[in-house]
Order: structure tokens, then sequence, then C-alpha cells
């Protein structure tokens, strides 16, 4: 190992659980949370020649069980860590299964302007071919880097650095799994340095001051050929506030689940449609029942390129924020992602 430079920059990690930090019980063989943030941090020396990182445990879950309110609380606790002047950046240690939402969220609502990395692994820390110390040592080298400061939250997996909004979990169990279909990684890790392909954006982050909780009442429907309203009046009547529609297409449902979508609408919910597909914007052109003209006409939301989970992430957060269908219309219409 080269020698360390001098002053080096300090990064947090901060641990959550995931296969990352999760080995097998020696009784039963099954996996689970069991790496605390030093043992992770001591398994992978050669951050060393990179940054100074210091670990705090958040939480001891797979990612399945991450709740909204603890995505919530962890950008919450991230904005308190990257507040001190001498943190570079901060890197999370989570599970693949939900960390496009958990990443998302944090990037939504996160104040600074300092780099979020979420570093994963699909194979577990006995297992052959581990990924999870590669990936948490690309996640400190780009936590670290001057030039990924303003992008927000990232997920580093597989040396490709993928932005928040777009990355998705491809593959049950290939370590090649993330991907952001439609847009490509927004960099990568080589050897000799951490690398975008365009200079940072802007950030957008929701004014989240006073907002001490989110709205968790937010359900997600996926709607398939042949399906009809039950669910949605039943979810409706249950008493959701919001609800995001997977469509087909380019923002298309069944013209028999329509009379569920106005039932919504009738009651004040907001409605927030996305597509199965993929990659690409919705496009509202059918004015047949149940295309994308007619649901627009109706009052439906559109919600760009976002996906189901990730949409249903904003909604819920956005509630939390705003009763006002208008500004929560701006904030999935306007120009933060492409339609």
């Amino acid at each position: 190992m080269t020698a360390a430079p001098e002053h080096l920059p300090q990064v947090r990690l901060i641990a959550t659980g995931g296969t990352i930090a999760s080995r097998p019980d020696p009784r039963t063989g099954a996996v689970g949370p069991a790496v605390d943030p030093a043992e992770l941090i001591a398994a992978v020396p050669a951050v060393a020649d990179y940054a100074t990182v210091t670990g705090e445990p958040f939480a001891a879950v797979a990612s399945w069980n991450m709740t909204p309110a603890m995505m919530f609380a962890l950008a919450q606790r991230l904005d308190a860590v990257l507040a001190d002047p001498q943190i570079a950046g901060a890197v999370v240690t989570h599970g693949t299964d939900t960390v496009e939402e958990t990443s998302f969220l944090v990037d939504l609502v996160l104040r600074s302007d300092k780099p979020v990395c979420f570093a994963v692994a699909q194979r577990h820390a006995a297992a052959p071919g581990a990924d999870g110390p590669a990936n948490l040592t690309a996640a400190v080298r780009v936590a670290a880097a001057p030039v990924a400061r303003g992008r927000g939250a990232m997920v580093v997996a597989n040396d490709e650095i993928h932005a928040a909004v777009s990355v998705v979990k491809t593959h049950t169990t290939n370590p090649a799994t993330f991907a952001s279909p439609g847009h490509g990684p927004a960099g990568v890790v080589t050897p000799n340095g951490v690398h975008f392909a365009v200079p940072a954006s802007p950030r957008q982050p929701l004014d989240v001051e006073w907002v001490e909780w989110i709205e968790e009442r937010v359900a997600l429907v996926k709607l398939v050929t042949g399906m009809d309203d039950r669910l949605l009046r039943w979810l409706v009547d249950d008493g959701i506030a919001g609800l995001v529609i997977e469509g087909s297409g380019a923002g298309n449902v069944p013209g028999t689940a329509v009379p569920g979508i106005t039932y919504a609408l009738d009651r004040g919910l907001p409605v927030v449609l996305t597509s199965r597909c993929p990659a690409g914007a919705l496009a509202p052109t059918y004015g047949t029942p149940g295309g994308g003209r007619t649901l627009r006409d109706l009052g439906v939301i559109a919600g760009g390129e976002l996906t189901g989970p990730k949409a249903r992430i904003a909604l819920l957060v956005l509630l939390g924020l705003t009763q006002d269908h208008e500004r929560i219309r701006r904030h999935f219409e306007g120009d933060r992602y492409p339609q």
C-alpha cells in the first residue's frame, strides 16, 4: 500500500445493516446483519490511502425492513453530520433491496451539498467473491473526492456511480445489479481516480426545514390488463393519503380501473402515474378509456421518468410538506424530472 497523503479528507460512515454488514449464523446458516461500523472500516484498509474514516451505527436491519420514517431520520442525521466543516462527505452502508428508495429520499431532502454515497453488497462477508469491501472502498473514494460535491446522494457499486434519482436494482443476485436505465452511470471509479461524465447540476432539495414527519399512508398499485377498480376503492376507503399508479407503456391503465382513480381524485387524494417500463418518460397521447391523455384530463399527475417506488417516496415526503395538489404537481411535472 502506498503511503497515505497528509491532511486526508474526513469521511463519516453510517451503518444501517444490509448484506454488506451480514454474516451467516454458525448454527443455522441464516444470514443477518452482524458487523458493526468499526469492523466494516477495519476490513477495508485500502481506504486509508484516500480518507480518514470514522463510523457510527444507525440501524442493523435488512433493507426490506427500512421504513420511510427511518429513511427520513437517516437523512436528518446525515445533514447533522455533514454540517461539520471537517467532514468532506458520508458513506451509508445499506442493503440492496431498497437502497434505490432510501438514497432517493435522502437526495430529495438533503440540504448539504456534500456527497452521500451508499455502499452495498450482493454477497455477504463470508461468501466467496464478497463484493462489499470493493464497493465500500469505492464509496469512500467518491465521498472524499471534491468532484463529487454538489451531486447529492449516489449508489456506488461495481466501480460505477449511479445518481439516486435514476438507479434501480436489476438482478436478484448478480453483483452487477445496479443500472440507471435511459441514462447510464453518472460516473466511474478507476485506479486513477473518480470520474463523472458531466459537471454537477444545481441541486433542488425540498424545503423540509419545518417538516417533522412524512406521510407514510401512500399506496403503490401496479395495474395490469383486465384489472378492475375494487382494490383502488378499498385503499381509498381504508384511509390512504395518496396513490401512485404504475401503468403500462407511456402511461396507460385498463379502462376498467379508471372509476377507482376517479374515486380517489373525487375524495381529494393526489394520484401520481408512472410506467412499468424500465426507461422513458410518460407521454399522455391516448384519449381512449385508460389512455394517458384521458388520465391527464381527469387530474392525474405525471411522474415523469420516476419508477413507481420512487414516485411513492416523493409523494409521501411532499404530503408531509404540503396538501397543495398544485404544488405537488409542480414538483413532479416541473424540470426536476425528465418529461
